[in-house]
C-alpha cells in the first residue's frame, strides 16, 4: 500500500484491492448511483399509477381484475427485494445484483413495448356497437404476465441493491462520513421524487396521448441510460466484502443454541460469556471479523454464548458478537411491524385519494387539466422542495443542539413520521367531509365524475398530501437508515429490504382492510358497505379515514413501546428521552 494513503476498513475497489479513502467512495460516487435511482423511478412510477388504465382499455380486464393485477405486481416487486437482498449480501454483491436487475427490468419493458405495438399480441379493440370486449387470454396473456414480472424482478433487485450500495460509499466509523451517509438517504428520497415527478407528468402524458408502445419504449431507454451511468462509476465505487460464512446461518445458530442451553444459568458478569480472546481479536482485526459489545436486552439469547465444552458445536455455542447480531434482527422486527400500517395509509394516496381527485375540478387556470393518474405528483412535488431544505438547513440546525450527526436519532425520526401519518388521515377525513358536503349542496351525489366534476378544486387534497409527504420523508428514510446502520455488515441489504417488505405488506393489508370494512358495514349502509360500489359521493370514505387515523394513533404507542426499549449498537443518546 502506498505511504500516506488511508484505506477504508472492510471495503475494496472493483479489482478487490483495499479501497482508498480519497480515491474510492464518498459523495461523488453516490451521484452515479442516484442517477440510476432517478431513471428507475422515471420508468416505473408512471406504470404503477397508470397500469390500471392499460389493463382496462387495452387488455380489456374489468376494474377489479386490473386493480388486483397492479396490487400483485407492486407487492411482488417489493417482496422479491428480500430474495434479491439475500443474493446481494451472501453471493454476488450489491452492485452486481443491481446490474443483473437492470437486465431483467430492460427485457420486461422491451416485451411490454413489443406487445403494445403489435396488434396480434393484444385483444381486438372493443366493438362499440355490440358492446363486446374480449379480454387478453392464452399466449398473449402469458406474454403480458411474463413482461410484468420481469419488470417486477428488476424493480426488486434495484431496491435490494442500490440503497445499501450507496451507503457503502461512506465509512460509518468516520463522524464526517457518517453525517454524509445520512444525507445520502435524504438525497435518495429526493432522487426517487425527481424521477417520479417526470414519470407522473411526461411519461403518463405520453402513455395517454401518444401511445402505450411509446410510453414503454421511453421507459426502456430510461433504464438503459441509468445502467450505463451506474456501470461508469465502477472504478470509483467502494464494495463490501462477501464473506464465505453464511450470515443468516449464524443468526439461526444463536436461536438454536439459546434454546438448547435454556436450562443453563447466565453468568452475573456478561464478560464471562464466550467471545474471541484478545490475542485472537488482534489477529482478526485486519479481516472482516466483526465485534460488538454486549447489550442488556433479550438476555435469553445470551445463553447461546455460555461455554459448556472446550470445542462445542456452533449450534450450541456462539460468540457474543454473533448473539448481538441476532438480538439486533429480533429487535428490528417490532419496528418493522409498526411501519406496515404507515404503508397502508400510503396506499390511500394511490387509490382512494386519486378517486377523490377524479370527482373534483382538476383544472389549473382555464384550460390545463391534470390527468387523474398524475395527481400523486402533488406529494412528490412537495418532497422535491422539502427534502433539500430538511437536509441542508433543518438537520444542521438541530445538530447544534443534539450533537447527533443526523440531527435526531433514527427511531425518533421514524416516530415523527408515524405521528404525521395520523394527522394526515385526520385531515383526509375532514377534506372528504367537505367534498361530500359540496356534492350534497349542489345536488350532485349521483353525478358521473368524468362528465360532471364537483365544483371543488382537487388541490384541497394537497393538505393531506403535504402532511403525508413529510411523514414519508421522516419514516421511510429513517427506516432505511436505521436498518442499514444497525444491521450486521453482511446483512445490510437484507435488513434494508425490511422497508420494501413493509410496503408490500401495507398494500396487501389495505386490500384486506377494505374487504373487511365492507363485509362488516354492508348491513348498516344502503350502498353495501362504506367503500362498496363505484359512487364515491354516496360512500363513507371519511369514516374509513377516521378508522385509519384511529389505528395510526394506537400504532404509534405500540411503536413507542418497542422503540424506547431498543438499544443502539453504539448508542450515543437515549431514545425518546
Amino acid at each position: 500500500m502506498e505511504k500516506g494513503v488511508e484505506v477504508v476498513e472492510g471495503k475494496v475497489d472493483w479489482k478487490g484491492r483495499p479501497a482508498k479513502k480519497r480515491v474510492h467512495g464518498g459523495t461523488r460516487s453516490t451521484f452515479l448511483i442516484l442517477g440510476l435511482v432517478v431513471f428507475d423511478n422515471f420508468a416505473v412510477l408512471g406504470l404503477s399509477v397508470n397500469f390500471v388504465t392499460y389493463f382496462t382499455t387495452v387488455m380489456h380486464w374489468d376494474i377489479a381484475t386490473a386493480s388486483s393485477a397492479v396490487t400483485s405486481f407492486m407487492g411482488t416487486g417489493y417482496m422479491l427485494a428480500v430474495i434479491g437482498a439475500f443474493f446481494a449480501d451472501g453471493f454476488i454483491g450489491r452492485s452486481m445484483i443491481s446490474i443483473i436487475s437492470c437486465w431483467f427490468y430492460f427485457m420486461g419493458l422491451v416485451l411490454l413495448t413489443v406487445q403494445a405495438h403489435f396488434p396480434s399480441l393484444k385483444p381486438e379493440p372493443c366493438n362499440i356497437y355490440l358492446q363486446k370486449c374480449e379480454e387478453v387470454k392464452g399466449g398473449n396473456a402469458a406474454f403480458l404476465y411474463t413482461s410484468m414480472y420481469l419488470v417486477a424482478a428488476g424493480m426488486a433487485g434495484l431496491k435490494a441493491g442500490l440503497p445499501p450500495h450507496g451507503a457503502d460509499q461512506f465509512d460509518e466509523n468516520d463522524p464526517q462520513e457518517a453525517s454524509h451517509m445520512s444525507s445520502f438517504f435524504n438525497w435518495l428520497l429526493l432522487s426517487i421524487c425527481i424521477g417520479g415527478s417526470f414519470s407522473l407528468t411526461f411519461a403518463v402524458w405520453i402513455q395517454d396521448n401518444v401511445g402505450w408502445d411509446w410510453g414503454f419504449a421511453i421507459a426502456c431507454i430510461s433504464i438503459f441510460l441509468g445502467t450505463i451511468i451506474f456501470v461508469a462509476g465502477y472504478p470509483v465505487y467502494r464494495f463490501h466484502v462477501i464473506q464465505k460464512n453464511n450470515p443468516i446461518t449464524e443468526i439461526i445458530q444463536v436461536y438454536v443454541a439459546s434454546i438448547r442451553n435454556r436450562n443453563l444459568q447466565l453468568p452475573e458478569n456478561p464478560k464471562d460469556l464466550y467471545e474471541i480472546d484478545e490475542q485472537d481479536k488482534e489477529s482478526a482485526t485486519h479481516s472482516e471479523v466483526e465485534f460488538q459489545p454486549h447489550r442488556d436486552m433479550y438476555r435469553c439469547l445470551d445463553k447461546a454464548a455460555i461455554r459448556t465444552e472446550q470445542s462445542p458445536s456452533p449450534w450450541k455455542l456462539c460468540r457474543v458478537t454473533q448473539v448481538e447480531h441476532a438480538k439486533t434482527i429480533l429487535a428490528m422486527l417490532p419496528i418493522f411491524a409498526s411501519s406496515i400500517l404507515m404503508s397502508t395509509c400510503l396506499a390511500q394516496l394511490q387509490t382512494f385519494s386519486v378517486q377523490q381527485g377524479a370527482t373534483m375540478d382538476t383544472h389549473i387556470g382555464s384550460s390545463f387539466k391534470i390527468p387523474a393518474a398524475s395527481l400523486p405528483i402533488i406529494p412528490v412535488a412537495f418532497l422535491v422542495i422539502i427534502v433539500p431544505v430538511y437536509d441542508q438547513l433543518i438537520v444542521p440546525f438541530i445538530r447544534k443542539f443534539t450533537g447527533h450527526p443526523t440531527g435526531i436519532t433514527h427511531l425518533q425520526r421514524i416516530g415523527v413520521g408515524l405521528v404525521l401519518a395520523f394527522i394526515s388521515m385526520v385531515v383526509g377525513a375532514l377534506v372528504e367531509v367537505k367534498r361530500k358536503n359540496v356534492a350534497k349542496s349542489h345536488a350532485m351525489l349521483d353525478a358521473v365524475p368524468i362528465q360532471q366534476p364537483l365544483p371543488i378544486s382537487c388541490f384541497w387534497l394537497g393538505f393531506q398530501f403535504f402532511i403525508f409527504g413529510i411523514a414519508d420523508m421522516f419514516t421511510y428514510v429513517g427506516l432505511l437508515e436505521f436498518f442499514y446502520s444497525e444491521a450486521p455488515k453482511q446483512l445490510k441489504s437484507i435488513a434494508s429490504s425490511f422497508l420494501w417488505c413493509s410496503l408490500a405488506l401495507g398494500y396487501f393489508l389495505n386490500t384486506i382492510l377494505v374487504e373487511l370494512v365492507n363485509a362488516v358495514t354492508k348491513k348498516f349502509t344502503r350502498s353495501g358497505g362504506w367503500l362498496a360500489g363505484n359512487n364515491l359521493n354516496r360512500n363513507h370514505l371519511n369514516l374509513f379515514y377516521w378508522l385509519l387515523a384511529f389505528l395510526c394513533f394506537f400504532n404509534f404507542f405500540n411503536y413507542l413501546f418497542w422503540a424506547s426499549r431498543y438499544k443502539y449498537k453504539q448508542e450515543t443518546q437515549p431514545v425518546f428521552k
